[in-house]
C-alpha cells in the first residue's frame, strides 16, 4: 500500500520539535503583550486582487510565488503570502481606525510557492506587528526598538544586526528609478536573467540581488537617499538620531529595498551571518498610503514580520533551545483501582497548574519507573496497594535530590508546596 508523503516545501512538525516553537512564543507573547499591543486574526485566503493591488503585480510574490486558484463561484482567490495586507484589509473593512490610532499583532500561517530551500518552505509562520495612524519617526524608533529588545530575550542580541534605509516618498522614488534605469542600461549586458526582467518592471530589486557577480555593478550604482527632499532626510535623519539615543547599533544599506512596493520611508532589516545566505531573521518598514490605497481614510502605518522558520533555525544554530521537559509528576499505580485513585490525584494536581503525565497499560512498577526516568518528570506520585489501602500517597524525587516520601492524602497539597521549594 502506498503511503501518503508531504507535498514538496511544507513540514510536519512532531511534538519534539513543537517544544521549540512553544518555548519561543510564550516570549514572543510575554514580549508584545509588555509593548501594549493588541491581536487581530485574519483568514489565511483573500481575494487574489488585494494581494495584486498592494503588493504590486511586478513584484516576485504576486508574480511567481502565490498560490492562487478559482473557487466554486469563479472567484479567483490566494493563499495569503504575508501578513500586512490582510491586516489593513480588515481595518479598513471594519473602519477599526475611527477612533483613533491602533498597534497590532498577528501570528500565523503564510505561502509562497518559493524553491525550498534551508529556513525557506512554501507553508511558513510569521510573527508581525503594525503600529497604524502615528506618523512620526518615534513609532518607527519603537518598533526597532521592540525587535532589538527581543532578541535579548531570545539570547541572540550579539547574533543579528540591524540594517536601514529610506525609501523617501513616492515622486522622489519615480525620479530616482528614471536614473538607476539609465544607469543599469549602460551595463545591460553585465545584467543576469533575473535582472533585466526587473530592469523596467521593479527595478530597485536589482539592488538587493544576491548575486556575487553584480555586486559591483550595484555597489556604484546611484544612490537614492541623493534623490530626497528635505523632508524625506529630515525624516531619516531623526530617526538615526533616536537610534543613536537608544543605543541601538545600527548600519546604513543604500541598497535596501524590499520586496514589495507598498513600502516608502524607512525600511530594515536585522539579519545574521549563522545562516548563509538565508540570513534575514526579521524585515520591515513604512507603508505611508497602503491604508487609502486599500479604500480607507489616509492613515501612516510602518510594521515588521519574524520568520519563525528562521528564529528557531538560528537557535538551533547557537544551542539556545536546548532546555529539560516541563513534566512535574508521572503518575505510577499498581492496579485499576489504584489507578483510578491516582487519576482523581492527577486531576488536583493540574487544577493547580501542575504538569502530569499519566501512564496506563498495567505494567510492573519497575517497567513503570524506567519509563517514568525517561520522560524527563521531576517527580514520581505512586499508589500501590498499600497508599490505597492507607489512603496515602508516595512521592519520589526521579533526580534523587530528596528521596522519598510517604504522606496522607489530604495533605498533599500542603506537602508539595514546601517539598517542591
Amino acid at each position: 500500500m502506498n503511503k501518503y508523503k508531504l507535498l514538496t516545501g511544507m513540514q510536519d512538525f512532531l511534538p519534539e520539535e513543537t517544544k521549540n516553537w512553544q518555548y519561543i512564543e510564550n516570549i514572543f507573547y510575554d514580549w508584545i503583550n509588555s509593548y501594549a499591543y493588541e491581536s487581530i486574526r485574519t483568514p489565511i485566503l483573500e481575494a487574489t486582487r488585494l494581494f495584486v493591488r498592494s503588493v504590486g503585480e511586478e513584484t516576485d510574490v504576486v508574480g511567481k510565488e502565490m498560490y492562487t486558484f478559482q473557487d466554486v463561484s469563479e472567484e479567483e482567490v490566494s493563499l495569503r503570502p504575508e501578513g500586512t495586507v490582510s491586516t489593513l484589509r480588515a481595518v479598513v473593512e471594519h473602519s477599526y481606525l475611527y477612533s483613533g490610532p491602533k498597534k497590532l499583532w498577528y501570528y500565523g500561517p503564510m505561502f509562497r510557492r518559493e524553491r525550498p530551500q534551508k529556513g525557506r518552505y512554501r507553508q511558513f509562520h510569521q510573527f508581525g506587528v503594525e503600529a497604524l495612524g502615528f506618523s512620526g519617526p518615534d513609532i518607527d524608533a519603537e518598533i526597532i526598538l521592540m525587535c532589538f529588545d527581543l532578541w535579548k530575550r531570545l539570547g541572540l542580541s550579539n547574533d543579528v544586526q540591524l540594517e536601514i534605509n529610506t525609501l523617501g516618498n513616492y515622486e522622489e522614488r519615480q525620479n530616482y528609478k528614471q536614473h538607476l534605469v539609465k544607469y543599469l542600461q549602460k551595463n545591460k549586458k553585465l545584467l543576469d536573467e533575473d535582472s533585466l526582467r526587473r530592469l523596467n518592471t521593479n527595478p530597485l530589486r536589482i539592488l538587493d540581488t544576491k548575486n556575487p557577480e553584480l555586486q559591483e555593478i550595484c555597489n556604484q550604482a546611484p544612490r537614492l537617499i541623493d534623490f530626497l527632499g528635505e523632508e524625506s532626510k529630515s525624516f531619516y535623519e531623526t530617526l538615526k538620531m533616536m537610534l543613536d539615543a537608544l543605543e541601538i547599533p545600527f548600519y546604513e544599506n543604500y541598497r535596501l529595498v524590499r520586496g514589495l512596493d507598498y513600502y516608502n520611508h524607512t525600511v530594515f532589516e536585522w539579519t545574521t551571518k549563522q545562516l548563509g545566505s538565508q540570513g534575514t531573521v526579521c524585515a520591515g518598514g513604512r507603508y505611508n498610503g497602503l491604508i487609502r490605497e486599500l479604500g480607507g481614510n489616509d492613515a501612516d502605518g510602518v510594521g515588521f514580520a519574524i520568520g519563525m522558520e528562521r528564529i528557531i533555525l538560528l537557535m538551533k544554530t547557537l544551542g539556545c533551545l536546548e532546555f529539560s521537559n516541563n513534566i512535574d509528576f508521572y503518575v505510577i499505580s499498581q492496579s485499576e483501582k489504584c489507578l483510578i485513585e491516582a487519576m482523581k490525584y492527577a486531576t488536583i494536581l493540574r487544577s493547580h497548574h501542575y504538569s502530569v503525565y499519566t501512564h496506563f497499560g498495567g505494567q510492573k512498577i519497575g517497567t513503570q519507573f524506567k519509563k517514568a526516568n525517561a520522560s524527563g518528570a521531576k517527580y514520581a506520585m505512586v499508589i500501590g496497594e498499600s497508599e490505597l489501602e492507607n489512603n496515602t500517597i508516595t512521592f519520589k524525587d526521579l533526580r534523587e535530590e530528596k528521596g522519598q516520601e510517604t504522606i496522607k492524602s489530604e495533605d498533599m497539597l500542603c506537602f508539595l508546596e514546601k517539598w517542591m521549594n
